[in-house]
């Protein structure tokens, strides 16, 4: 059990404190509702430019990473579509450090044209090195472009294309940190060896006095229903054959999205899972085979990728794997082979909840979806998951008329 105790300032910034006496580290997680979703269709990779920027010092810290160090401290943060998240772990004794830091950078990054252009050449650096030179770097930002016709998932945290980031002015990319890096919508959690009165004292000291600000709120439009297959082939110089499939499931709090979950975990998770089994190691049709959900907020995907192995041909390859998903819908899963993959889940969220890092950054992200409680029910919830909701959710998300699939072909000597 995840105790907690939940405040909100008065300028709209949420904090919760967890206490953990068995740590000597405290944690500090600060969670921005602004991910790439949030951003202008026309301007995207923004929340990614500013996972770099907020390092970049503000109104009266220099550098960031200096007092942090020195303070015996460490930090990272990411960005995804739906948040950007900075956390830090540092020695109780030295916790209003975190505050000091994380406070003032909230009330105002030192954002000059030289800071901000050297930031943008890194970023598109990253876009160089990571989606277009490396193998199969561009193959998910193809794949949410066919996928997605109208949310705006339909573009990767880096951008939508480069040129966003290399036009945009100044001015542009400060509205972007004034409209999204704001108390009333961040979330802040503790995690450590902590008492609640003293750090909610540090919370109103150091971030009470940041005002609220206006925010962006665009309507970001849900997809409609996918009824028809999509599909793209490419050829690049590649090693191997590679078919990607990404079906439609739920959003993040639909109650579908647990058995969708573990949908997933049944196909994939583990060298004894289906695919493996079936595909890998008895017909050796895919040399590498895999499932995961995207876990987005939003209306999400469930990913199936495979690896083709030598001598097998694309299409052949794919029957046999949509053959494979639709065992799955037509026959009941054994209650063993279920509860199985429920352990495993269970065995990493009782992992996770030891390390106070992993409980910071949940009790946000549960805060952030409605319910910070979550962290103690959900495991539950996945326990309650039958054979039928098994089948009955496998059957709709997979569906090949929901379904978009990338052909990704090596290139031929």
């Amino acid at each position: 059990m995840v105790d907690f105790q939940r405040y909100k300032l008065d300028n709209g910034l949420t904090l919760i404190i967890h206490p953990d006496p068995s740590t000597p580290i405290t944690t500090v997680n600060l969670l921005y509702n602004v991910g790439s979703k949030h951003e202008d269709p026309q301007r995207t990779g923004f929340a990614h430019l500013f996972e770099h920027l907020m390092f970049e010092g503000s109104l009266n810290i220099p550098t960031y990473d200096t007092p942090l160090q020195q303070a015996g401290g460490e930090n990272n943060a990411f960005t995804s579509n739906d948040i950007t998240n900075y956390y830090l772990t540092l020695p109780r004794e030295n916790i209003e450090t975190a505050f000091w830091l994380e406070s003032d950078r909230m009330l105002g990054l030192k954002l000059t044209e030289e800071k901000i252009r050297v930031q943008k050449n890194v970023v598109i650096e990253e876009f160089n090195q990571r989606y277009r030179n490396q193998p199969y770097g561009d193959a998910m930002m193809m794949l949410r472009a066919m996928a997605y016709q109208v949310h705006p998932y339909q573009w990767s945290t880096i951008g939508k294309e480069i040129s966003h980031i290399e036009k945009a002015t100044a001015q542009e990319v400060k509205d972007f940190f004034f409209h999204h890096y704001a108390p009333n919508n961040a979330i802040l959690t503790v995690v450590g060896n902590v008492r609640p009165e003293e750090v909610n004292d540090l919370a109103d000291k150091w971030f009470g006095p940041i005002p609220r600000r206006k925010l962006d709120q665009k309507k970001i439009p849900r997809e409609p229903e996918q009824k028809e297959p999509r599909s793209k082939e490419v050829t690049r110089d590649v090693p191997h054959d590679v078919i990607y499939k990404a079906y439609h499931m739920s959003s993040r709090i639909h109650p579908d999205y647990i058995p969708t979950d573990l949908i997933s975990d049944l196909l994939a998770n583990g060298n004894s899972a289906r695919l493996y089994q079936n595909l890998v190691k008895r017909k050796k049709i895919f040399s590498s085979i895999d499932a995961y959900i995207t876990g987005d907020i939003d209306e999400g995907l469930l990913m199936v990728t495979g690896t083709l192995a030598p001598g097998n041909k694309m299409k052949q390859a794919e029957q046999e794997l949509v053959d494979e998903l639709n065992r799955l819908t037509q026959q009941p899963v054994e209650d063993e082979e279920l509860q199985k993959v429920k352990n495993k889940v269970e065995a990493v969220r009782t992992y996770t909840k030891t390390s106070a890092l992993h409980k910071a950054m949940n009790m946000a992200f549960y805060e952030l979806l409605g319910d910070v409680n979550q962290i103690n029910t959900e495991e539950e919830a996945y326990q309650r998951v039958t054979p039928d909701d098994i089948q009955r959710v496998g059957r709709q998300v997979l569906d090949e008329n929901n379904c978009s699939t990338l052909y990704y072909y090596a290139k031929k000597e």
